[in-house]
């Protein structure tokens, strides 16, 4: 046992997450990448900058500009950075996802996704602990064949 949690396995030679397994020796190609940004922050983002935009040009059409204050024009450059700010909070509350990719017969596939970075890192390094072991022929310890020094009494 190279990781041991509740839902993910990883052996020398086996990886399992949830019901899904794979050995080790089919997969390659291991990278990590971060998944997609929360739909909900982006859509968030993107209809309050429509509406924001919609604002700035019925009040551009409408001559309502010529007519405003230097605070309601520092007011509107305030409003403007709402969709940036939504999108920062929606990063920060709902982070983007760790994911690690393999292929396995030439085809990609997701194996293993996490939002929680520390565990992301064990289960990866374990999968290429795993890895090495497959690729020098097994586990073995190096201890118990050595030929050890041991002084003349």
């Amino acid at each position: 046992m190279l990781y041991a949690r509740p839902g993910i396995i990883v052996t020398a030679d086996r990886f399992t997450v949830g019901s899904t397994s794979w050995r080790v020796a089919e997969l390659t190609h291991l990278h990590t990448t971060r998944g997609p940004h929360d739909r909900v922050a982006v859509r968030a983002a993107l209809v309050s900058a429509a509406v924001i935009g919609g604002i700035g040009l019925a009040l551009g059409f409408t001559g309502g500009l010529h007519r405003l204050t230097a605070g309601a024009y520092l007011l509107l450059g305030v409003v403007f950075l709402v969709p940036i700010l939504v999108a920062a909070a929606g990063d920060r509350w709902r982070p983007r996802a760790y994911e690690l990719w393999g292929q396995r017969g030439g085809v990609p596939e997701l194996l293993f996704s996490s939002d929680d970075e520390r565990q992301f890192g064990q289960v990866t390094r374990a999968l290429r602990r795993a890895f090495e072991i497959h690729r020098h022929g097994g586990w073995e310890d190096p201890l118990a064949n050595a030929d050890l020094w041991r002084p003349r009494r």
